[in-house]
């Protein structure tokens, strides 16, 4: 699958997540970041969208442990929540 395909695909589900909360947090991140991303971070977040919302969020505020293969620069650069706007 092409780059364009991907990120188009992975910005429908960073925004589709099924909750508002969610929606804010993984999709405010994708905008933010995914056009400077690199095929090996594109692949990181493929990941991260087969895991759950609840531990996604906890990861990114901290109260929860992020796991090893999920923790790196991604990670930290989604627990700046620098990202999230108010409305969309």
């Amino acid at each position: 699958m092409d780059r364009d395909t991907r990120l188009k695909r992975l910005g429908f589900r960073a925004w589709h997540r099924g909750t508002k909360e969610a929606d804010l947090l993984v999709g405010g991140f994708f905008d933010r970041h995914a056009q400077s991303w690199s095929d090996e971070e594109i692949g990181w977040y493929e990941r991260l969208m087969d895991e759950q919302d609840v531990d996604i969020m906890a990861w990114a505020i901290g109260s929860a442990t992020v796991p090893a293969e999920i923790d790196g620069p991604m990670m930290q650069a989604m627990r700046r929540l620098d990202y999230i706007a108010t409305a969309r």
